[in-house]
């Protein structure tokens, strides 16, 4: 286990989704007025205001995108000697070149790999304000990992 994720984002992002969809699904309710059938109420949600409905499916996938981060919090990055894992994906230890700190347009810094695949493109690891451990430590352990996969000993590829 190379990396672990806070728990509070996770549980405040669950919680304002899940609220999200209480809202918009009484938000929905409120508008049409109750009906006496129950075929009645769900076509109303699913076809009354198109937006309303697009935010309520957005909020779902949201609140399923934290469930999922929750269950896999406490081992989210990790290696089998072979290969890295983050949640669902993973690379091969052979191809991570560097792990570096990436900031988006809006400011948000990423823990990143750079991977040698012939694409130009990183692969975000792990946002930081998601991560419980500090980046140092998990840059160090993939760098550990990887150069213990190619047979390096592990202080010439420290930094």
């Amino acid at each position: 286990m190379m990396g672990r994720l806070k728990a509070k984002p996770l549980l405040v992002g669950q919680l304002l989704c899940a609220l999200a969809i209480v809202g918009l699904v009484a938000h929905r309710l409120d508008v049409l007025g109750w009906s006496d059938d129950v075929e009645g109420i769900l076509l109303g949600l699913l076809f009354g205001d198109l937006v309303v409905t697009a935010l309520i499916v957005a909020a779902a996938v949201g609140l399923a995108h934290f469930a999922r981060l929750w269950r896999q919090r406490n081992r989210y990055i990790f290696h089998d000697g072979a290969r890295l894992y983050r949640g669902d994906e993973s690379w091969p230890l052979s191809l991570i070149r560097d792990v570096v700190i990436v900031r988006s347009e809006i400011g948000i810094a990423s823990l990143r790999l750079v991977v040698d695949d012939d694409s130009e493109v990183t692969r975000e690891l792990v946002k930081l304000y998601l991560l419980e451990d500090s980046p140092e430590a998990v840059r160090g352990a993939v760098q550990f990992a990887v150069a213990g996969m190619r047979g390096f000993p592990a202080g010439s590829a420290m930094n």
